[in-house]
């Protein structure tokens, strides 16, 4: 991650010396010209690599500075992963929507009441979530667009900065949408490619959103 890794550099060269508060986000926003979801990120990637510490209500602190500034991968972030997902999966939904045969549909829909029933039981809730996104993948008439959606599925999965963002997201009781899943689940139904491509968009932007303001409320 560029930002972290300039993090880093700044924390070795004694910018910032151990025990001492990193700037705020916002400043440091301004000063690498990206958002405050691609600090919160670089910050996360620092404290798995050990050299801050981020105190709810306090700030970021400097724990350790390493001879050698470049971080060790922590995979890929949630908003990136999740802004691939909105571009890919809204044309793999349009697609679906009218090439999706009755068998899958049955399954789309056995996924979206798995879903429903096990609300309370995150871990298996977001196990049918991931069955529910890659069902239209895979019933969308494009076999190259399923494997790429299979492979941000894996992505999300394998990364261990998403996975601390995902988990805090879920501590803070956030979970799968129920009603955005059924608004895909009829433009299915509808046959309705716009409709499906609209709602999965809409869907992923909220999840965007709802990631972005757990962690706000966990800064603060």
């Amino acid at each position: 991650m560029e930002v972290a890794d300039q993090l880093s550099r700044l924390i070795a060269r004694g910018d910032v010396k151990v025990g001492e508060r990193l700037p705020s986000e916002r400043d440091l926003a301004t000063r690498f010209g990206v958002s405050r979801p691609t600090i919160r990120e670089a910050m996360i990637a620092l404290e798995l690599n050990g050299i801050v510490e981020i105190r709810t209500g306090s700030g970021v602190y400097v724990l350790k500075q390493l001879p050698n500034p470049e971080i060790s991968d922590v995979g890929l972030g949630p908003f990136e992963i999740l802004e691939a997902r909105m571009l890919v999966e809204s044309e793999a939904a349009s697609m679906a929507a009218t090439q999706l045969s009755r068998e899958m549909l049955d399954k789309l829909e056995g996924a979206y009441e798995r879903m429903a029933s096990l609300e309370g039981f995150a871990e298996k809730v977001e196990q049918a979530d991931r069955e529910f996104h890659c069902i239209i993948a895979d019933g969308c008439g494009n076999s190259a667009l399923a494997s790429i959606v299979h492979w941000l599925w894996e992505l999300r999965q394998s990364s261990g900065i998403t996975n601390i963002f995902h988990e805090r997201v879920r501590k803070a009781g956030s979970h799968p949408s129920l009603k955005e899943h059924y608004d895909i689940l009829e433009a299915m139904r509808a046959r309705d490619p716009e409709g499906a491509r609209l709602a999965m968009r809409a869907h992923l932007r909220n999840t965007i959103a709802a990631l972005v303001a757990t962690m706000e409320q966990n800064a603060s």
